[in-house]
């Protein structure tokens, strides 16, 4: 998996390609619970993403909560159809602010 990061329009904006899998998810979980203390308001862009297993939810989830307690924001963006199926069927739509691009993403922050 790559991750990179970028600042744009005052949020950070952290970018996965490949797969989060059992094998994967701890280079996001690296990253994403310390930016979100770290950033009043992070997106996180998972258009290079085709897939997401119950490691890479956990690990959305630990990003998801961290971000609540400092009472910052966390906006997923960039979601495959395959990948929102797995959101709609675990309830994590409800759980997170999901846009269809960075743009929107970074809209719905301000």
């Amino acid at each position: 998996m790559d991750i990179s990061e970028n600042s744009r329009d005052g949020a950070l904006v952290i970018s996965a390609a490949g797969r989060i899998d059992s094998t994967t998810a701890g280079e996001l979980e690296a990253v994403l619970p310390a930016r979100v203390r770290e950033h009043g308001a992070v997106v996180v862009d998972l258009s290079g993403v085709p897939y997401v297993s119950s490691a890479g939810l956990r690990v959305l989830l630990i990003g998801a909560k961290g971000a609540k307690a400092a009472g910052h924001r966390l906006v997923i963006t960039g979601v495959a159809p395959a990948v929102h199926e797995v959101f709609d069927i675990s309830g994590f739509s409800k759980i997170f602010t999901i846009e269809p691009d960075v743009d929107a993403a970074i809209a719905s922050l301000g």
